[in-house]
């Protein structure tokens, strides 16, 4: 039993006239009646009588067309999907990122990308998370492609820097050091500082900062998401070193520019290096590119 068989089989089904059928499978009747003949040996039933000079569904040939009417369904479907996702006109992008970008980046660039007429059937599944759960879930295929931090020893991962962000100190607005604008990272030695933990990909960069300025920082608590760090501060918990997010206009808190250590953040568009990539990924991972070198000089005010 093979594909052909099964269309043909549906296709005299449908008319119950050999040479209609025929016709409508561009093919000769000799062989549409050779493919339902060796169906129907294969099965050990007949699915076809003759009716005058038709031909009608015996009740074997009814159940089995119930059967292969769902199968073709099913394989139709798949294909039509498959075209979708071969064509860089269509299809949904699996994306991830990390907490930081959700508010303004992420929104801008699908904007931007989904101005393109060309684009505009292209749809996104959204995912946020960590660096490191995104990292993985890029290996695991579950992301197509994903905005996150650089991680060292990854071999497999392809890393490219997309904007640079800002780091900034942020205290609670009656704190002693929210009359300054700008601090050197040293001054935040006194106080209880609220840190990423360990799975965040800004972790390896903020504890750089803090050895290159020679102080131990006092973690009160460790936390996964920005926001939520951004909240512990406004109610006085610590002190915190984090991106400058939008979203921190919104709290209570006064930000500080950070003067010395020198440092650089960079925001990485990842993808698995040797991976097939559908064409419509590959279009928004180009379009990615090229608007971040077109938005280079003030990528940081996007982020």
């Amino acid at each position: 039993m093979n594909l052909r068989q099964l269309y043909y089989f549906r296709s005299l089904a449908k008319v119950e006239h050999y040479t209609q059928a025929a016709a409508d499978l561009s093919i000769t009747q000799p062989s549409l009646s050779h493919a339902i003949s060796e169906l129907e040996k294969e099965l050990g039933v007949y699915l076809f009588e003759k009716q005058g000079r038709n031909v009608r569904l015996t009740k074997y040939g009814r159940s089995f067309l119930e059967y292969v009417e769902t199968a073709l369904d099913v394989l139709e479907k798949g294909e039509k999907k498959m075209q979708k996702l071969s064509s860089p006109t269509h299809g949904v992008i699996d994306l991830a990122f990390i907490y930081t970008l959700g508010a303004r980046f992420i929104p801008k660039v699908i904007q931007d990308f989904s101005k393109i007429e060309a684009n505009k059937n292209i749809s996104f599944s959204f995912s946020q998370g960590v660096t490191k759960n995104i990292i993985q879930g890029l290996k695991d295929e579950k992301y197509d492609l994903a905005f996150c931090s650089y991680v060292e020893n990854e071999p497999d991962i392809d890393f490219i820097p997309i904007a640079e962000q800002e780091l900034v100190v942020i205290v609670p607005k009656d704190h002693p050091l929210a009359d300054k604008d700008s601090i050197h990272l040293k001054e935040t030695a006194p106080y209880p500082i609220v840190f990423f933990n360990r799975e965040s990909g800004i972790r390896p960069t903020i504890n750089s900062l803090f050895a290159e300025a020679n102080i131990k920082p006092k973690i009160v608590c460790e936390v996964e998401e920005d926001s939520a760090i951004a909240g512990l501060v406004s109610v006085n918990y610590g002190i915190a070193v984090m991106p400058r997010i939008a979203a921190l206009d919104q709290y209570d808190v006064k930000i500080l520019s950070i003067e010395e250590p020198a440092y650089k953040r960079s925001i990485y568009l990842a993808s698995l290096k040797n991976h097939y990539l559908a064409p419509a990924v590959c279009n928004f991972r180009d379009f990615v590119i090229t608007f971040a070198a077109e938005n280079q000089a003030h990528s940081k005010y996007l982020l």
